[in-house]
């Protein structure tokens, strides 16, 4: 059973993570903070008596599964619009918002960089990012939860309902995706 002290360093510790995972998938922030703030009283609420060691693979589980709910919900209200097309937030001038950019670094981070590479690194990030976000939804699902999130193969399996060789084709096409994407953009890591 984990301790309230565990489960409260869990949530802390997810909790950007998984702001992004939601963002990926709803390209939308209140949505994505709803599905986040959702995910972590649904865990605390339901799951709390479990060991310290489930709570990530539960806590992904519950996410995805409000993910899935949310886009059901919205394709009943909007039969007649794409999913897609109302999904991207834009600020005032029209350009894709993403909160954590406004969050300062820790302290004792890297900052000793020139401006140029730290242009250079947000872009690749952000190029990156974009390409995360065209992949489909599975493959994206998949991709987050090994590469991001550090899941085992079985951890994501369960995870996403799914067999750990549907994980693996997921993820191989994933990293194939993004890296021919890359490449097409001249982006070499």
């Amino acid at each position: 059973m984990a301790s309230r002290q565990e489960l409260s360093d869990f949530l802390a510790s997810i909790e950007r993570r998984a702001f992004k995972h939601a963002m990926f998938a709803v390209r939308d922030e209140d949505a994505s903070l709803d599905l986040v703030q959702d995910a972590m009283l649904k865990l605390a609420e339901k799951y709390a008596d479990k060991p310290a060691a489930e709570l990530p693979m539960l806590f992904h589980r519950i996410l995805q599964n409000g993910i899935t709910d949310h886009f059901r919900r919205q394709k009943v209200r909007n039969t007649w619009t794409t999913l897609f097309s109302s999904l991207i937030p834009k600020d005032s001038d029209g350009s894709d918002y993403d909160p954590l950019d406004m969050l300062e670094a820790q302290e004792g981070s890297p900052r000793a960089e020139s401006a140029a590479d730290q242009v250079e690194r947000a872009q690749v990030l952000g190029a990156i990012e974009a390409e995360i976000g065209k992949l489909p939804a599975r493959q994206r699902e998949a991709f987050l939860m090994r590469y991001w999130e550090e899941m085992d193969v079985a951890e994501t399996a369960s995870a996403m309902g799914c067999s750990e060789g549907s994980v693996k084709t997921h993820c191989s096409g994933a990293t194939h995706a993004l890296a021919r994407a890359l490449k097409a953009r001249g982006i070499t890591l």
